[in-house]
């Protein structure tokens, strides 16, 4: 990765930027405080600054937050495979390891919530506990396409226009990657996004590599359905959660639609909390974050966190 792509990414803030090595893969890490290990695992088209309201609120707590450019993105790596969830989880669970911790509280939004789900059954021993946000349980997700093709299908046509080679790549970097900037404009409730957050995802997705990779997420979520590696994963992931688990969900979400984000309770045997975000879009952390935070340090503060 060039010096310019770096400074790009390594926004000034409260935080230090570290580069992180798991399973031979680097990653690019933005984090701040002492404590308990908070990972947070940002979702599409974003990178680590998803999180920049949380790399404050959660230190100020007493908690270490950890933001990450996942694979593909940002100031990580970006090699040519690993975008299966599986290969994901695995890269998060050595994460936390890399940082010096046996486990996190792990804290995902959108694919990074499909992560920490994954990470929840695959990798439980490193989960201390799961927040998820706009993002339901894999298997869930699933019956919603299967089950609501006008609801959640509809919502989610981006994905299936993602399946094409090479085209949808170069359309999301275009023109400075306008077509980035009306996912965030279409996908949050009113007032958000503010113009640093746009300028900054919007030429993190032009990093070389990034736009690719990205789109390799949701194809693999897409193409490996009726595959053997899919039916798996499909498989284990009905083993359910044992850590206690916060599901964190924008109102007006039009992206994940609440409804399709419900239920996933069924695949927790933990303490399981589901939060609606009034007023809030698809990034309910970004675009309410003193409504977001309250609710996950109340959760994390709660030392028996039922309903």
């Amino acid at each position: 990765m060039s010096g310019h792509d770096a400074s790009l990414v390594e926004v000034e803030g409260p935080w230090t930027h570290r580069q992180v090595s798991a399973g031979g893969t680097r990653f690019h890490v933005a984090e701040a405080g002492e404590g308990p290990l908070v990972l947070l695992l940002h979702g599409f088209p974003e990178f680590w600054w998803s999180w920049h309201n949380q790399l404050v609120s959660l230190p100020a707590a007493g908690y270490r937050a950890a933001a990450v450019d996942l694979r593909g993105y940002g100031g990580s790596d970006k090699p040519p495979r690993g975008y299966d969830l599986v290969t994901l989880a695995g890269d998060a669970a050595g994460l936390v390891r890399a940082l010096g911790e046996a486990n996190a509280i792990v804290v995902g939004h959108d694919w990074g919530g499909l992560l920490a789900w994954t990470m929840g059954v695959y990798h439980s021993k490193v989960v201390q506990r799961l927040a998820v946000v706009s993002a339901p349980h894999p298997l869930r997700l699933r019956q919603s396409f299967a089950g609501d093709p006008r609801g959640q299908g509809w919502a989610a046509r981006h994905t299936f226009g993602f399946q094409v080679p090479l085209w949808p790549e170069r359309r999301l970097v275009r023109d400075d990657a306008a077509l980035v900037g009306k996912l965030l404009h279409d996908w949050s409730a009113q007032g958000w996004p503010d113009e640093r957050t746009e300028r900054l995802v919007r030429k993190a997705v032009q990093i070389p590599g990034a736009a690719h990779s990205a789109l390799e997420y949701h194809r693999w979520l897409f193409r490996s359905q009726a595959r053997p590696d899919g039916i798996r994963y499909a498989h284990r992931m009905r083993a359910t959660i044992q850590v206690p688990t916060l599901q964190l969900h924008g109102a007006l979400d039009t992206c994940t639609l609440p409804a399709s984000a419900q239920g996933s309770g069924r695949y927790v045997s933990a303490p399981y909390r589901w939060k609606l975000i009034d007023g809030a879009g698809h990034f309910p952390h970004q675009e309410r974050p003193d409504a977001f935070d309250a609710q996950l340090l109340g959760w994390l503060s709660d030392p028996e966190p039922e309903r």
